[in-house]
């Protein structure tokens, strides 16, 4: 077995065993974490659905952005497709090959720009560690009695000030050397090819402001747009009204940076866990704490299917006149 397959099967005993813990404490409360299936319960879900769509759709205008602050514009319909196969891959299909890799792949024989396309990519995903954090500390600004709630305050407050500090870091050893980086992005690997490609990014970013500013709004409304739809699902659900905006503000971007790690699949369990830990406070019972993280992966895995055409048409290679030109 490689390397490679022995981490994904590693990831599904995790995610399994830490569902099961998750699960087994719950006990006979089902009774609390199912909602009745009233007509207001599949309103709050259908928004909480499309809210989830739409943030696909917001993460390809974040793509997009960073593509032509790098010189690259690709056609919108195609990046978006692109994302929708790379949700459709991550999510549906794990494996050790992940969505941002099909992403690059594909769109790198499109414009064939491997080392640009790559760095989009990067910078994309860079952007989360600002805006995640910020708006963790924002709603722990605005609403004091969030900062009383014991651990649940102190692990969100953690998390964000943690990922500020990681992006500061990553910035620093990325600008440390600049010289000749585009030509040695692909012969690079691991480590040095990531903050290779941070460094390249904000060469370009630094004489792009405005393009900046676009990239970090796009990032801004669309993680505001998850934690709408996280709002919803808790409606549906029937959570207390204590599960507020500003509550959600303050904890579910902890829970979104937590869940990529690479300990589990998809984030099954971590983020389980997390809403367990952070809607304790606010009188929510742990039944329905879980069944809320595992309502949100179901809607993310609800809108990956839509990713399945685009993820099995497979590659198709633009030729040569139809290939994007650079920006001056």
């Amino acid at each position: 077995m490689s390397r490679q397959r022995l981490i994904l099967v590693v990831r599904i005993v995790i995610s399994a065993l830490l569902l099961w813990v998750l699960v087994t404490k719950i006990g006979d409360s089902w009774s609390e974490a199912i909602p009745d299936p009233s007509a207001h319960t599949f309103a709050w879900l259908l928004g909480a659905l499309v809210l989830t769509f739409a943030g696909v759709v917001l993460s390809a205008v974040r793509w997009s952005a960073v593509l032509q602050a790098l010189g690259l514009h690709e056609p919108f319909g195609r990046l978006l497709s692109l994302y929708f196969a790379g949700q459709f891959m991550g999510n549906v299909l794990p494996s050790t090959i992940g969505g941002d890799a099909l992403r690059v792949s594909r769109l790198a024989k499109d414009n064939g720009e491997p080392p640009t396309t790559f760095a989009s990519v990067v910078l994309e995903r860079l952007s989360g560690w600002l805006v995640l954090p910020a708006i963790t500390l924002f709603a722990l600004l605005v609403n004091p009695g969030l900062r009383d709630f014991g651990r649940a305050s102190t692990v969100a407050f953690a998390t964000a000030a943690a990922t500020l500090v990681l992006l500061v870091v990553v910035v620093f050893l990325a600008t440390r050397r600049a010289n000749g980086l585009e030509e040695r992005l692909e012969a690079v690997e691991g480590w040095r090819r990531f903050t290779g490609a941070v460094r390249f990014g904000i060469n370009k970013l630094a004489h792009h402001p405005a393009a900046t500013t676009r990239i970090l709004a796009s990032g801004l409304a669309y993680q505001l747009i998850l934690i709408g739809s996280a709002l919803m699902a808790a409606r549906a659900l029937g959570l207390p009204s204590s599960v507020g905006p500003t509550a959600l503000l303050a904890f579910v971007p902890a829970v979104l940076i937590a869940q990529v790690l690479p300990i589990s699949i998809s984030g099954l369990g971590v983020r389980e866990g997390l809403f367990a830990l952070f809607l304790r406070p606010l009188g929510v019972p742990q039944s329905q704490a879980i069944a809320l993280g595992l309502l949100l992966y179901l809607l993310n895995l609800v809108v990956s299917l839509f990713g399945a055409p685009a993820f099995a048409v497979g590659n198709r290679v633009r030729p040569p006149s139809a290939t994007t030109p650079t920006a001056p």
